[in-house]
């Protein structure tokens, strides 16, 4: 394997720490969160105990002031312990930056550090039923009436939903400029008129709280509007690059775990008279995998040094995150094949690892998307 230059020595000593907390606290309850449909809340408070939380916000609002290689640590750690439960990247690594970069300094102090402790579970609310990837075309409303916005609506596939105390709305405030008309307005969880729907029935994730969220009249202070009035779509185009690789990141840490139990599978299991990885077209198969998640690796640690320089550019995320989430769940695929029929049993960590993969090539933008957003800049 390359050697990886990103992270230095103190990267790794958290890193080690972070494992050891996924050993203890997440993967022995995992599968049960399967079967519940989602983490404990219990899980989140301990994470933000032991500094899983919010790591890259500054210390005066409850983090600990560090870079993005820490999250991207913990990104990489759950997605080779194959964790897909736990939305921890979405609440320090999405909604907390939103709030750090637009908001103001009493919203900061009001919301960051109860996400820090994990005491509230942050989500983003963008996706409208009827607008699927298309941000200009949400529906969901905020009228301003004196103080108060007046919202009115709903969303759908969002994460945390289930847990979320602090919702960031994407709501239309100006109908008539389309996507120019679009504001962020934060929505803390005991807002009457916010209501959330059914968790999500889904083919993956399924330790993952995915929610329906509902808003009919509810009324949220004007103070809890993030940044400038119909500046929100800017605002979303500003952070999609780094939501962007934090999947990118996780795709390829993920590949990589499913590609090390398939070696130690196919060694182990016997087909013919002989190891599975004695043939020929498991061992080209093998090496052109671990080619595949090799190139990946690389691509994205230098997109995690460009974005930690503040250098990683709108194209470059979409081609990080297109690259690494087709090739995860070809990886994948391969893999399953090679477990053959205990492949597809749920038991086995291929199985859940393929199914989680497959909307990944959907979520934060699908790869149609990206591949639109990388054609903008031949």
């Amino acid at each position: 394997m390359i050697p990886r230059k990103v992270y230095d020595e103190d990267h790794e000593m958290f890193r080690d720490s972070v494992r050891r907390f996924i050993e203890r606290e997440i993967s022995p309850f995992h599968d049960q969160w399967e079967k519940d449909g989602q983490i404990s809340r219990d899980a989140w408070r301990k994470a933000g105990e032991g500094g899983l939380l919010c790591a890259t916000m500054p210390e005066e609002y409850g983090g600990a002031g560090a870079d993005f290689r820490y999250s991207a640590i913990v990104i990489e750690e759950l997605g080779h312990a194959n964790c897909s439960g736990p939305g921890f990247a979405l609440h320090s690594d999405i909604v907390a930056p939103y709030i750090l970069h637009y908001g103001t300094e009493d919203q900061k102090k009001a919301w960051l550090p109860r996400l820090a402790t994990g005491d509230a579970v942050g989500a983003i609310a963008m996706t409208d039923p009827s607008a699927g990837s298309d941000l200009q075309g949400v529906k969901t409303r905020a009228v301003l009436d004196g103080d108060e916005y007046v919202i009115n609506g709903s969303k759908t596939f969002i994460t945390n939903g289930q847990h979320a105390d602090l919702v960031i709305v994407v709501c239309k405030t100006d109908p008539a400029q389309g996507a120019k008309g679009t504001s962020l307005i934060v929505v803390e969880g005991e807002r009457k008129g916010f209501t959330k729907g059914r968790n999500l029935e889904k083919i993956g994730l399924k330790a993952q709280d995915t929610s329906e969220l509902f808003f009919d009249d509810c009324r949220v202070p004007k103070s809890n509007l993030l940044g400038g009035e119909n500046q929100g779509f800017k605002y979303l185009m500003q952070e999609l690059p780094q939501e962007r690789l934090i999947v990118a990141l996780g795709a390829v840490a993920n590949a990589a775990a499913g590609l090390e139990w398939t070696i130690e599978y196919t060694r182990e299991r016997k087909a013919f008279g002989q190891a599975i990885a004695d043939f020929q077209n498991t061992r080209y198969t093998l090496a052109d995998l671990k080619s595949q998640v090799e190139v990946a690796r690389v691509f994205t640690d230098r997109c995690l040094e460009l974005h930690v320089d503040g250098k990683l550019d709108v194209e470059t995320a979409a081609m990080a995150k297109l690259w690494t989430t087709e090739m995860q769940f070809k990886v994948l695929d391969a893999c399953l094949q090679l477990h053959g029929g205990y492949g597809y049993m749920w038991e086995y960590p291929i199985a859940r690892a393929w199914a989680d993969a497959r909307v990944q090539r959907i979520y934060a933008g699908t790869s149609e998307i990206m591949k639109e957003l990388i054609s903008r800049a031949l």
